[in-house]
């Protein structure tokens, strides 16, 4: 049975409110009630996307957090960022050429 796209949405926005007073409460890096809220806050949202879609065909412009998708994007994003960071040298021999006496 689908979900109500409105019903979800009161679910999300209660979700929110939850997280951002789990949030506030917080008693420490790990705290338990953070983290359930946080994964609530998931689900609800998953729910609403989904119920969106089947009832409009349309979706949200959000994505979900997957820490074992973004660990390994991360590694790729390093790699890429190290090849930003290095000197670009399309001119290997400089202006003067190849016999040019370098200081």
């Amino acid at each position: 049975m689908a979900t109500d796209p409105r019903a979800a949405l009161d679910r999300l926005v209660a979700a929110l409110e939850s997280h951002l007073a789990a949030a506030q409460r917080r008693q420490g890096d790990e705290d338990p009630a953070v983290e359930a809220a946080y994964t609530a806050l998931a689900d609800a949202f998953e729910v609403y996307e989904e119920s969106l879609y089947t009832a409009y065909e349309e979706v949200t412009p959000f994505e979900l957090f997957d820490e074992d998708e973004d660990g390994l994007d991360d590694d790729e994003d390093e790699d890429d960022d190290l090849d930003d960071d290095a000197p670009e040298d399309d001119d290997a021999d400089g202006p003067a050429g190849p016999d040019a006496v370098r200081r």
